[in-house]
């Protein structure tokens, strides 16, 4: 492997009531990489995770509206660095492939690494049956609609571009913000890598703070939601085919009296089917026209990535002066 310039590296731990772990977690990723700033955002514990993680030697910083995707929006916000290593505080992450997740971004091989669990030990590890079900659900729905691979869509250790992080507009508030950062990243067309990752079941008496029915529900209606987002014209020609179909289906009764008595006797199916056809048009024209605008945003979206180029460059002549 090439050997890297000198680059700053920032490692991002979310936490909400991480007191048994964050200790660990901080001096493992300072062992990994003792060059890079380790910075915990606390959410609001109140176990003292944030008195615990800044005596192991990270930055303590706050975000007090509460969920993960809240805590990614201001990390993201907050913070300059040439490559960013998200991981989570409860230690199920071992710190052996951070920093090959960290130089493949700094190489410029990726925009986004991802750390693969469900390819290694992550089913062995997990003990909760409906979190594996939901993982390989997430995984199998978004590779469907947005025609992709991603193995493990839901996975909390990720390394990110400062292009990925400072042009990524985080709208989730809670554990949907992994979905929504892998669709991005796949809409974007962004270098995306995956990297089988160790993983471990949370140690005895640390509490998982996901929960399987509501935050699972969540996640549903965040692909939902992006899928009519992103790929408008797919969404909405799927509901216009059903209303169409459904609209000539009614239609066909009324139709064949006609033809065989000359006299429409069923007016009211008549009317509701020519009402179904022309929803399931309208519907399709929404579509289309929804369709234009992504693609339109989607070349200032890369216009947009040119500047931060061009910022990214004027910092860089700026650290020579320095």
């Amino acid at each position: 492997m090439k050997k890297l310039k000198k680059s700053n590296i920032a490692i991002l731990i979310p936490c909400y009531n991480e007191a048994k772990t964050i200790e660990k977690v901080v001096r493992d990723y300072k062992k990994a990489i003792p060059e890079a700033t380790i910075y915990v955002y606390d959410n609001n514990s109140n176990d003292g995770t944030d008195k615990i993680a800044s005596k192991a030697g990270a930055v303590v910083k706050y975000e007090y509206r509460q969920g993960k995707g809240n805590v990614i929006r201001s990390m993201f916000r907050d913070i300059e660095a040439d490559c960013y290593l998200m991981i989570d505080g409860d230690d199920t992450y071992p710190a052996e492939s951070a920093r090959e997740m960290c130089d493949l971004i700094l190489e410029g091989k990726a925009d986004m690494v991802i750390g693969d669990r469900l390819s290694s030990t992550y089913f062995q590890e997990n003990k909760r049956m409906f979190h594996n079900f939901g993982n390989v659900l997430v995984r199998k729905l978004i590779n469907f609609i947005f025609k992709n691979n991603v193995k493990d869509i839901m996975t909390g250790y990720r390394a990110f571009s400062y292009d990925f992080v400072k042009g990524f507009p985080v709208l989730s508030k809670g554990f949907e913000i992994e979905t929504e950062m892998t669709i991005h990243a796949v809409d974007k067309n962004f270098k995306l890598v995956e990297i089988p990752v160790q993983y471990r079941d949370r140690p005895e008496g640390s509490v998982s703070k996901l929960n399987t029915v509501s935050d699972g529900i969540k996640v549903l209606k965040t692909i939902g939601t992006l899928f009519k987002e992103y790929r408008p014209a797919l969404f909405f020609n799927i509901f216009a085919s059903l209303t169409a179909i459904a609209g000539i289906i009614i239609g066909i009764a009324p139709f064949v009296d006609y033809f065989k008595t000359g006299v429409v006797l069923k007016f009211p199916s008549l009317i509701f089917a020519c009402f179904l056809v022309t929803v399931g048009v309208l519907l399709w024209i929404t579509g289309m026209i929804l369709q234009v605008i992504v693609k339109k945003n989607k070349q200032s979206y890369e216009l947009y990535l040119n500047e931060i180029k061009m910022l990214e460059k004027l910092v860089l002549e700026k650290r020579k002066k320095d």
